[in-house]
């Protein structure tokens, strides 16, 4: 009996074996079966990346076709090598690195030998690739930069490499992905799903056509169009007030958060970055270390804020109940706290009031808010900690959750940081050790994406929403739902009113007064900014320019504009920054300039002498 069930046992498995290898041998042609025939190639169908446009429908970025020469090393025979490379237009040392790279990818899947070819390049090759067993052309798309701007917001597209591969196996050699900006940051929604296709081959490696009529084909889906918060037309005339300048410009609607315009200064034309020459333009751009025209300053550049940051120390201040906007403060060209180098100031009445203290941007009031809201505490660290609690509610000194992929943190410093500096408790530190922070100049840093951020706080009266780049998704009101969030600061908005009035007081007879650089009919509320700079070369430390710094917003009652401007070694705040601002301001509210000769004067102005200062081996000095 046992014998019987045993031999019923195999018998059953065997026959169970043999029917499922009849099965896939003979009746299933599965995709697998297909992929491995060598009488079927297997050819993705690349899907064309989404459109984007600007916010109002202006096409900003579309797609153009191109070609790349594909290999599987597995089918490859013997070959003119010289021919194939002359029709390539490659030297033969780079063909075999690429043969040599696609064989250790993967011997049985397809890689590039050479990409993006154009069309009277495919035109030449395609009629003698019969030839060449193994390889095949693949027709794919390239990104069509339909303005010559905005390069640091659109990013660019390049080649995976094998840790996306690994991390992604969607992906394959050859294929693109967006490698930053918003490319990068909605890859998922511009890249679509590629499709895939069999072509029969006869015993020429010629080919004869669909397998089957298609009927194992798959459709590509094409990538999903988006539009951005960006104001093209602003944008161009931002980097057009930038050029021969270093430094950025970052403009948000305060009442909602969308980016208007995020200028890096330099910049680069994004097509640039598109085609064969893209590895040569990429590598130029990538190796100017002075100008680092690929470093986002307006999203990774940590600056001292300089002055603007009083707006920020007033409002602690009040909120911590230390000053009232009444109370009088004395300035005798200086804060003196006890140091060797007291805080000097520049020259203006005294004694000022808050609003007074803006508008003439006085040292010796903020340092004075600045101590008397440190004091308060029992100890140093525990103001500190409290200070930097508000500053917290603002999103400084974090990552503020926009929707671009490049950043930075920014440093708001901590009581840990000065016990550590300091050495404490082995030595004490009390509040003048940290004065400098009251006017922006100390160990704070902030990126101008940031400076305009808490700006646009200070234009609503105390809430924010997070600053973001992308208005909808393939036309639907479809952006995520964190920037629709309405976030409130640990600041009441009582004290807001008459910081502002101060900003506003800034272009009545306060340090943007003289020369005058406002705009006739509209109330911008302003403060300007100079920021010590100091740069490492051949690791000597010197000091270079000031920077050039202003925060603004406007209409004042009604703002529909907050902006933040940064320009390096820009003299003082009102010299290049707050003239900008104006000029952005107007052009954004209006669509026209009433201030030609201020237009003019930033247009054809340049600080490049400015910057080549610490290379030329002479002797400079500074803000001269």
């Amino acid at each position: 009996m046992r014998k019987s069930l045993l031999f019923f046992l195999v018998l059953i498995v065997g026959l169970t074996y043999v029917g499922r290898l009849f099965y896939l041998q003979i009746y299933d042609t599965t995709y697998a079966q297909l992929s491995d025939n060598n009488a079927i190639r297997t050819v993705f169908d690349y899907p064309q990346r989404g459109y984007i446009f600007d916010r109002n429908g202006q096409l900003l970025l579309a797609n153009q076709p191109s070609y790349d020469v594909m290999v599987v090393p597995r089918n490859m025979k013997p070959l003119d090598t010289l021919e194939f490379c002359a029709l390539l237009n490659l030297t033969k040392e780079d063909f075999i690195s690429a043969i040599e790279r696609a064989k250790r990818y993967s011997p049985n899947l397809p890689s590039v030998v050479a990409a993006q070819l154009t069309k009277s390049e495919f035109a030449g090759l395609s009629e003698k690739m019969y030839k060449y067993r193994g390889f095949y052309i693949q027709k794919r798309s390239l990104r069509d930069y339909q303005v010559n701007h905005s390069a640091n917001v659109l990013g660019y597209v390049s080649e995976v490499n094998d840790y996306t591969i690994k991390m992604n196996p969607d992906y394959q050699m050859g294929e693109l992905i967006g490698a930053a900006g918003v490319e990068k940051q909605y890859e998922e929604v511009l890249r679509g799903q590629k499709g895939i296709k069999y072509i029969q081959k006869d015993n020429f490696n010629r080919d004869i056509g669909p397998y089957k009529d298609g009927a194992f084909d798959t459709p590509a889906i094409r990538g999903t169009d988006i539009t951005l918060t960006i104001d093209a037309k602003l944008q161009e005339y931002g980097e057009s007030l930038m050029v021969n300048k270093r430094g950025g410009i970052v403009a948000l609607d305060p009442k909602n958060g969308e980016i208007l315009a995020l200028v890096a200064a330099p910049n680069y034309d994004p097509a640039l970055l598109v085609g064969r020459q893209r590895s040569k333009n990429f590598t130029k751009l990538y190796y100017d270390t002075i100008a680092k025209p690929l470093f986002d300053r307006v999203l990774q550049g940590e600056y001292p804020p300089g002055s603007p940051f009083k707006t920020l120390t007033a409002l602690i201040a009040l909120q911590e109940q230390v000053i009232t906007p009444n109370d009088y403060v004395s300035c005798y060209g200086g804060y003196n706290y006890g140091g060797v180098k007291p805080l000097g100031c520049h020259d203006h009445q005294t004694p000022l009031a808050l609003i007074g203290g803006i508008a003439h941007s006085c040292n010796s009031y903020f340092a004075n808010a600045y101590r008397k809201t440190i004091d308060k505490y029992p100890t140093p660290q525990e103001g500190i900690e409290r200070w930097r609690q508000h500053l917290r509610s603002f999103g400084l000194g974090d990552y503020l959750g926009y929707d671009l992929p490049a950043g930075n943190k920014g440093l708001i410093p901590d009581a840990e940081f000065y016990n550590r500096f300091y050495q404490y408790p082995k030595y004490k530190w009390y509040s003048p050790a940290t004065i400098s922070n009251a006017i922006g100049q100390g160990e704070v840093l902030l990126t101008p994406i940031q400076m305009v951020h808490f700006t646009s706080v200070i234009a609503n009266r105390g809430y924010y929403y997070t600053p973001h780049i992308i208005k909808n998704i393939g036309g639907r009101d479809s952006i995520p739902e964190g920037f629709t969030t309405r976030q409130n600061t640990t600041i009441d908005p009582k004290y807001f009113d008459p910081v502002i009035e101060g900003m506003a007081d800034v272009y009545v007879y306060g340090t943007a007064s003289k020369p005058y650089i406002g705009i006739p009919g509209i109330e911008i509320c302003g403060k300007t900014g100079t920021a010590e700079n100091y740069i490492k070369v051949n690791g000597k430390r010197m000091q270079l320019t000031d920077h050039s710094v202003f925060i603004s917003f406007a209409p004042k009652d009604n703002p529909k504009i907050a902006l933040a401007v940064f320009v390096e070694n820009g003299y003082w705040g009102s010299r290049w920054a707050g003239r900008i601002a104006g000029l952005m301001t107007e052009k954004y509210l209006r669509d026209s300039i009433s201030r030609k000769d201020m237009e003019q004067y930033v247009l054809k102005g340049s600080l490049m002498s400015e910057y080549e200062k610490p290379y030329s081996g002479k002797p400079f000095k500074i803000n001269q």
